[in-house]
């Protein structure tokens, strides 16, 4: 079951409590379902006895004795169920049902225990399992805090089950909602929970039983007379239930989600054709669905995992977000937005993450040519899921003609002048570069702001900051875009469709050209003795509170100060903010001893490869000087294109300077507690005038609950489906993914999650599940990559190229399959990454 107890809510659900001297009993109660008689006890009083030593609190419980008042009352509401009944007497701690962590079976339960005595003295071996060593060791694991756990137990009639078994009202393995997947095998119940026996397996879907697998059932456990249970062992190949019973319990797993308004997770039993209900807990795991529900089925694509970026988005984050989606749709795509705070329809979020709605796209003849092509070069697994969708009968194609959206891109096209862009890049890139320094300043321009300013004057300022940053990417990527055109036509030209070696070295990008100079100020503090040690010495943490020698680091964070890792979320910390990081990455770059590794030797190297790759290309070409013309354009062009992105968090970061100053008067008035607790409000929310301290705190614990989210789906229906989890993946003795930069390097892996703080050895291969322009200081002394998102495109794909160290992207779960300090091979050229086994 799930209860309300008098020290603490566990859940909510279905009881009645009453009061007690001692304990607090609740009587359950049915609430329509058919749920076993029974009670339930809650008290702080075993806390008093177990002390504050965790290590000796399950022997002083064990040996003291219950309080009598305590006894007297368990006794009472025990006798009161009849004679010597038999009873289940289970535990439920208010740590249960967490959505990182469910901790299931980490306390005790004991089943059909006969007479008063042995009641309590179950009570007492529940209350004492709080402290067995699977219990401590798992909450440590999970970072909850033994003191602020506590632990209820109940107790039920015993249901002497012919068969049972756990039902879970939504496919705990796919997301499917409305979804009854049930488990059952005969005797109790015990045996499928424990995973003591291979149960039948059923799957009842819009009231049909849609899967059937039967299993050997060979272990029963039934209840002993005299009390426990015992076990044994059987022959059976019959189902053990009828299909009318598998029904009904899906109709009883309807009506228990119905009551509880969640997917539950639950166990039932079923006694002389009767089906009880013996226990309901929420399913922890599911991901959260976008709200409103759609009536019709939607697909969802997640921008989040695109954008390398796992972790949740900020308050902040979203509404800026929101702003640029709003602009998006209204400035490129043509379609007016209601409430640009709220963006247009397309922009969904689910988990404090971002997805976009691609219905429209995959059931369109345009999108069905488009979608998998831009995803295979920029997020390869996600483009996969979502063709697998083009065969699904709910995602027909709807919408055949090509013409509307031909004249459409016609018009954007000629609006911000990209052909004739084009062709003026190809006919002088230095032009080019120039007039994306300009278009630079002028919005750096733009995000000034005159002082003094009120709060609303911010507010507004950054609205228009964040609106009118997007119409800068369709007047500066058409240089790079003209690079790639040239790239496609050498190929041509060439008859070579590998011609990537080439972007090697590549000059004129923003990202790596802020990589270089940090490396300078390495080579600086290098040279410094003391400086050396200062940074070899102390972690970087407090590095940040010492004062450091001048070695150009202040410099760099005036310049760059503004990018940070995950820096699309304008609710984290800028670098200028908290230099941590950088000051990190510092650290690890003095490790680099091999002068021949050094970043810009491995630069240069890199860029005289390329030129070679160019004299290669050109001699198996027919038109030997257009294909030369072609390779050098590619060369001096592509590296804008991480200009675009880079001006969007230039505006991003301006915004974020604002809503700090918003922050100090919003503390100073008292209507939030700390000034950085803006940017856990909307911008609708800054001009306010209510107290927000109590939301803010709400958001901030929600926030932190989703960034222990293990699994995040790259694509997700309305139902809850994760399509890829549908799929089975292939055979394979090691890991495959997509190439991304040749070359074949065996070294340690080295796992990073969170590249703040991240210790990497020169040579280590960095295994991550998606990089940003944050992460790439750290690829300076890798010796590869290996990434668990991504095409042959993606930031980290381009990223390793021009740095020359072989990388394989859109590994599934590399961060879970290897293990750092194992010995791994990655090619780059096959997207094979190899595990060498231990001994």
């Amino acid at each position: 079951m799930t209860w309300t107890l008098g020290f603490a809510e566990i859940d909510g659900g279905m009881l009645a409590a009453v009061g007690g001297k001692g304990a607090n009993l609740g009587v359950l109660t049915n609430a329509g379902l058919p749920v076993p008689p029974g009670f339930c006890i809650t008290t702080d009083a075993y806390r008093r006895v177990a002390g504050d030593d965790h290590t000796k609190a399950r022997d002083q419980i064990l040996n003291a004795e219950i309080p009598p008042e305590i006894a007297e009352e368990i006794t009472k509401a025990y006798e009161a169920l009849g004679e010597n009944i038999p009873v289940a007497v289970r535990s439920s701690a208010t740590a249960e049902d967490l959505p990182f962590a469910s901790f299931a079976g980490q306390q005790d339960t004991y089943l059909n225990i006969i007479g008063a005595q042995a009641v309590l003295e179950a009570t007492r071996h529940c209350w004492a399992s709080l402290w067995t060593e699977r219990a401590v060791s798992y909450r440590a694991t999970n970072g909850i805090d033994d003191n602020t756990v506590q632990l209820a137990v109940v107790i039920q009639q015993m249901v002497q089950s012919d068969v049972a078994g756990v039902m879970f009202t939504a496919n705990p393995v796919t997301g499917r909602r409305h979804q009854y997947v049930i488990d059952a095998s005969p005797g109790l119940g015990e045996a499928v929970v424990s995973g003591a026996v291979n149960p039948d397996h059923f799957v009842v879907t819009d009231h049909e039983i849609t899967e059937r697998r039967l299993g050997d059932k060979r272990i029963v456990i039934r209840s002993r007379p005299d009390g426990g249970t015992e076990q044994f062992e059987q022959d059976s190949t019959d189902p053990c239930l009828t299909d009318d019973q598998i029904k009904a319990l899906a109709k009883l797993g309807e009506a228990t989600e119905n009551h509880y308004d969640s997917p539950q997770d639950t166990e039932w039993a079923i006694e002389n054709g009767k089906l009880w209900l013996t226990q309901a807990r929420p399913i922890t795991t599911l991901y959260p669905l976008p709200e409103p529900t759609p009536s019709d089925p939607r697909a969802y694509f997640s921008f989040s995992v695109a954008q390398g970026l796992y972790r949740p988005i900020t308050p902040s984050g979203l509404a800026a977000l929101r702003l640029i989606a709003s602009s998006v749709s209204e400035n490129i795509v043509g379609y007016h937005v209601r409430d640009q705070f709220e963006g247009p329809p397309m922009f969904v979020v689910a988990g404090q993450r971002v997805f976009i709605d691609a219905t429209i796209p995959i059931r369109s003849a345009v999108g069905r040519a488009i979608v998998p092509k831009v995803l295979g070069v920029m997020e390869a697994r996600s483009g996969r899921v979502l063709k697998g969708l083009f065969d699904d009968p709910r995602f027909s194609l709807k919408y055949k003609s090509r013409a509307k959206f031909v004249r459409r891109l016609i018009k954007v096209a000629f609006k911000f002048g990209i052909p004739s862009r084009i062709l003026r890049s190809i006919a002088n890139p230095d032009a080019a570069h120039r007039y994306a320094a300009k278009v630079g300043e002028r919005l750096e321009a733009t995000t000034r702001l005159p002082e003094p300013a009120t709060i609303q004057q911010r507010v507004e300022h950054v609205r228009k900051v964040l609106y009118d940053a997007f119409p800068v990417v369709p007047t500066v990527f058409p240089a790079a875009l003209a690079g790639f055109a040239m790239l496609g036509l050498a190929r041509k030209l060439t008859g070579t469709a590998d011609v990537q070696e080439v972007l090697r070295g590549l000059p004129h990008n923003i990202t790596t050209e802020m990589d270089l100079e940090l490396w300078q100020i390495a080579k600086r503090i290098r040279a410094n003795d003391e400086a050396r040690a200062l940074f070899l010495d102390t972690p970087p943490e407090q590095l940040k509170d010492r004062e450091l020698p001048d070695v150009g680091i202040d410099e760099f964070l005036r310049k760059w100060g503004h990018r940070a890792v995950a820096e699309i979320d304008l609710g984290l910390p800028r670098w200028a903010d908290d230099p941590t990081h950088i000051l990190g990455v510092l650290a690890n770059y003095l490790r680099l001893d091999n002068p021949d590794l050094a970043p810009d030797v491995q630069f240069a190297r890199g860029a005289a490869e390329a030129e070679a790759a160019i004299d290669r290309l050109v001699g198996k070409a027919r038109v030997k000087w257009l294909a030369r013309f072609a390779l050098g354009r590619a060369r001096r062009l592509i590296g804008l294109r991480e200009m675009p992105k880079y001006y969007l968090i230039v505006a991003l970061g301006a915004a974020r300077r604002q809503l700090a100053r918003v922050g100090e008067e919003l503390a100073a008035a008292g209507r939030i507690a700390h000034a950085d607790d803006v940017f856990f409000l909307d911008f609708r929310e800054m001009l306010g005038a209510d107290d927000l301290r109590s939301v803010i705190s709400a958001r901030r614990a929600a926030y932190e609950l989703e960034m222990r989210r293990r699994r995040l789906p790259r694509v997700l229906l309305s139902d809850g489906t994760e399509p890829e989890a549908l799929a089975q993946a292939p055979a394979t003795d090691g890991l495959l993914g997509t190439p991304a930069s040749a070359g074949t390097v065996t070294g340690i892996a080295r796992v990073v999650l969170d590249p703040v703080g991240a210790h990497l050895e020169p040579g280590e291969i960095l295994v991550a599940p998606s990089t940003d322009p944050g992460w790439t200081p750290l690829f300076l002394t890798a010796g590869g990559l290996v990434m668990e998102m991504g095409g042959s495109n993606s930031h980290g794909a381009v990223v390793a190229r021009e740095y020359g160290i072989p990388a394989v992207v859109g590994v599934p779960d590399a961060t879970h399959r290897i293990i750092t300090g194992q010995t791994i091979t990655v090619d780059g050229a096959t997207g094979a990454v190899t595990q060498q086994q231990p001994g």
